[in-house]
């Protein structure tokens, strides 16, 4: 048998949906709550009938309505009204709410005001005291919306028309609701049309903490739903003593879901009119996007004229372009390009691009590539071009690498072997037109000159003819082929006494053709490099080796677990041959620490091959306990024992000498680590000089994360490499690199980062080499002098602070930075960068360069 009360609902829902003239009666007006127990059974199209619930439900035949009083509740389709008190008059079909009303679309936006008149699908109609909030997921987060206005007209559930409103993405203070948000859009009218996702603004204003401090009389934005809807973007400012004073209006089109364009037009006073545009298109296996930027100077002459920069062209432009396409789920291709009229343009004209590395000096890396993955295989095909866009690189040094193909197949051994078998197979071909080569230190010991009016510089060997006392060679002119391959198998086997012996065996064979080009070079210096074999050349080595280890580990309880570990390894293969006769062009950079230590091979690429019999010994001591404490302690060193030391002949870089290899006995490595907790680690690495502990190699750093005590992360790493003339590099290099971001509120912040450089003299050797080499050939003039900056120079810094929270985010940043000048000098550029976002507006980045600069890359002086 059913409640009074139930009947009373089910009594008054289908005098509300069929507009029945049931009388109601005290003994039926009872309190209480049921769900709609006519949701599915109503007659007609879901969506199309009226459901209500409430605590009390009042019918009035002579005025034809209906009341529910008390938790009121009415659904239409996917839209729900609630209010303490709702009138249904059944004569016009309208709903009348008053008192906590609130209406959840059918996006889940929801309306709230202190009373609606509605149509009875509530899609038309008045609202006072109006409130709508919407919840969107934008890259990532939440983003939630509010608009108000003491009045508003909703229409066919597609507009809503706020008089005198506002708008705002911020949360209201949860102290005191009537503090003005941090900013605010109030305008005399905003039309939010739900159809195009469009939101209109009529005699608007920006508000910050409740401060005008913008006007606009009509402007339009997307709403927070719309990721992608054609229209006008933030405007970015351009100024620079070249271009003039001007600013780019980007249009964005949407052409349909999968493709769009950007067109972004800039206006420059000194320059004219620069036109870019931009295409993106996704596909179902991958996207691809083209830019293209171009622009006919009106005058040229405000940049330097060549080879130090474009001023004798008319029209500059670049294209670059990226794709990604994947194939299958194990298969995937792509590019990456960068091309340039010349190689000031995107600096000049502040044209950002991610393939674009920016140091001390700067290359734009073009590359296409088809890479493939199994459970455990890898093939990777690639080609490069890398294009100079420093005022002194020439572009005829810069090789051209196609293909590069590595293979690397790891499978489990055979039967009883066992073990794991791995194949690895390169493939490296490039074409360089001239020779890239570069001139030692004149002795190593005595680097620098007497003192020539209080400065000293280093003293330079020139490069006519090559020679390994006075000159390297980092690529050689002409094309270069290698093609490497190498099999290899090892296993593991563990004793009854915790003994791990792993024997290990392979056998790598290379095959180059080099053919050496002495033509193409277009200055005095035309380098003679006769003990390079052409032609076809090949070497294989066979290895056996075993790696021998004995962990100790005792248990200490509280105190933790401790393992001695002690290590050694030897291995046997023939002496490396044609040192020196063959090109090395991936094996240049050569590390010996803790690292590469029990390496098989220490060479850091396939051009060299380390042979002879050789002994790595060490070992290790660790630390672990329950509370999260780790400590490692790494010291050994290498031998070598029979066969030519690869690394005490030097190539045509000269590597391998100076390496701490050199030596039949090397230099000592170790690595000291300990990490409290897992909110702070601190490592260091160190190279020891065999003969007297000298420290030839140290390098250390920590990263601390103090929080809850402290709002503070940091890191910071020095470095310390001893001078290596044979190198190239006559003096020691030494500096501290840093980083802190301090959390002063949940909102507001600082960071700062730096990078110092320690030594007396700044690594500018082969710009300094060049201009020696330069006189030497042509003894007109005075000496070249080598300047000195002083010791601590600061090469980079960065300091800034800001503020962030749900709707808003503002930085501000200081930033010095390295440069390379039109002349190849360095000078530090500093940058005052402020950048202001407010979420589901836009945002807006403000850069100004501050301080004195020499000169501008490519850029002439003030005319």
């Amino acid at each position: 048998m059913r409640k009074v009360s139930d009947i009373a609902r089910i009594a008054g829902l289908l005098a509300l949906l069929t507009g029945s003239a049931l009388a109601a009666t005290p003994a039926l007006a009872q309190s209480g709550s049921a769900a709609n127990p006519l949701a599915k059974k109503a007659e007609g199209k879901p969506g199309d009938k009226l459901l209500v619930e409430a605590d009390e439900l009042i019918y009035d035949n002579d005025k034809n309505t209906v009341t529910a009083k008390g938790n009121a509740e009415l659904h239409y389709g996917p839209r729900t009204l609630q209010a303490d008190r709702v009138r249904y008059d059944r004569g016009s079909s309208r709903v009348f709410a008053e008192g906590n009303v609130r209406l959840t679309d059918q996006d889940g936006a929801v309306v709230t005001g202190e009373r609606m008149e509605l149509t009875d699908d509530f899609k038309t109609g008045f609202i006072d005291s109006l409130r709508i909030q919407q919840s969107v997921q934008r890259r990532g987060e939440t983003v939630r919306t509010r608009f108000s206005a003491p009045r508003a007209e909703r229409i066919e559930g597609e507009q809503t028309r706020f008089d005198y409103g506002t708008y705002t993405a911020c949360e209201p203070c949860k102290d005191n609701p009537e503090v003005p948000p941090l900013w605010q859009v109030r305008a005399a009218k905003i039309v939010h049309n739900n159809e195009t996702h469009t939101v209109y603004f009529e005699e608007s204003t920006l508000e910050i903490a409740g401060i005008p401090v913008a006007y606009l009389p009509y402007f339009e934005a997307p709403d927070p739903t719309v990721k992608r809807k054609s229209g006008f973007l933030t405007p970015r400012f351009i100024t620079s003593t070249a271009v003039g004073t001007g600013a780019s209006v980007p249009y964005f089109f949407n052409l349909a879901p999968d493709y769009d364009l950007t067109v972004s037009p800039a206006f420059l006073s000194r320059q004219g009119v620069l036109g870019q545009a931009e295409y993106r298109q996704r596909f179902d296996n991958g996207s691809l996007n083209l830019r293209l930027s171009g622009i006919f100077q009106t005058t040229p002459s405000a940049f330097l004229p060549g080879p130090l920069g474009a001023g004798d062209r008319d029209f500059r432009g670049s294209i670059e372009s990226r794709g990604r396409f994947y194939i299958n789920d194990r298969w995937r291709t792509g590019w990456d390009l960068v091309g340039v009229t010349d190689k000031w343009f995107l600096d000049n004209y502040r044209i950002r691009n991610q393939n674009i590395t920016t140091d001390y000096f700067r290359e734009a890396v073009s590359t296409a590539y088809l890479i493939g993955q199994g459970d455990r295989s890898w093939f990777e095909a690639r080609g490069y071009y890398f294009k100079g866009l420093s005022s002194f690189d020439w572009q005829k040094e810069q090789p051209i690498v196609a293909p590069v193909i590595d293979y690397d197949k790891r499978i489990n051994g055979p039967g009883e072997i066992g073990g794991e078998v791995r194949f690895e197979a390169n493939i490296t071909s490039l074409t360089r037109e001239a020779t890239d080569f570069q001139g030692l230190p004149r002795t190593s010991a005595y680097l620098f000159s007497p003192s020539v009016n209080g400065i000293s510089y280093p003293l330079y060997e020139t490069c006519s003819t090559f020679n390994q006392a006075s000159c390297l060679i980092r690529g050689l002119a002409g094309t270069n082929t290698r093609a490497s391959a190498m099999a290899s198998w090892r296993r593991s086997f563990i004793d009854d006494a915790g003994q791990v012996f792993t024997p290990f065996t392979y056998l790598r064979a290379d095959a180059f053709f080099t053919n050496p080009s002495l033509s193409g070079y277009q200055n005095a210096l035309v380098p003679t490099i006769a003990n390079v074999g052409e032609g076809f050349n090949g070497r294989v080595i066979p290895a056996v080796g075993l790696d021998y280890r004995y962990p100790f580990v005792s248990d200490f309880g509280p105190l933790g677990v401790h393992t001695i570990e002690p290590i050694a390894q030897i291995i046997a293969r023939p002496s490396e041959t044609r040192i020196g006769r063959l090109p090395n062009e991936d094996a240049q950079s050569l590390v010996f620490d803790d690292t590469s230590l029990f390496e098989w091979d220490k060479f850091s690429g396939y051009d060299r091959a380390e042979g002879g019999v050789r002994a790595n010994l060490g070992g290790q001591y660790s630390v672990v306990t329950a509370s999260g404490w780790y400590t490692n302690v790494m010291f050994g060193e290498s031998i070598q024992v029979a066969g030519v030391n690869s690394f005490r002949r030097g190539d045509l870089a000269n590597v391998g000498l100076e390496s701490g290899l050199e030596t039949r006995r090397s230099d000592f490595v170790g690595r000291f680590q300990v990490s409290p907790n897992q909110n702070i680690s601190f490592i260091s690495r160190a190279r020891f000089d065999q003969a007297d502990f000298k420290v030839n190699r140290f390098e250390a750093g920590v990263t601390a994360r103090f929080a809850p005590f402290l709002p503070l992360t940091l890191s910071t790493f020095y470095s310390y490499y001893e001078a290596q003339p044979l190198l190239g590099f006559s003096h020691r290099r030494e500096g501290v690199t840093a980083s802190a971001t301090y959390n002063i509120t949940p909102n507001w912040f600082l960071t700062g980062s730096a990078l110092v450089d320690l030594t007396h003299y700044l690594d500018t050797r082969d710009l300094y080499a060049t201009a020696l080499a330069s006189y030497f050939a042509n003894p007109t003039g005075t000496l070249p002098v080598y300047q000195n900056p002083g010791r601590f120079y600061l090469s980079g810094l960065s300091l800034g602070g800001g503020y962030q929270d749900e709707c808003t985010t503002v930085s501000l940043n200081y930033i010095v930075s390295p440069i390379a000048t039109a002349l190849g000098t360095r000078e530090r550029n500093q940058t005052v960068l402020l950048r202001v976002e407010l979420k589901t507006l836009g945002e807006a980045d403000l850069r100004q360069n501050v301080g004195t600069v020499t000169t501008n890359d490519g850029i002439a002086s003030v005319r």
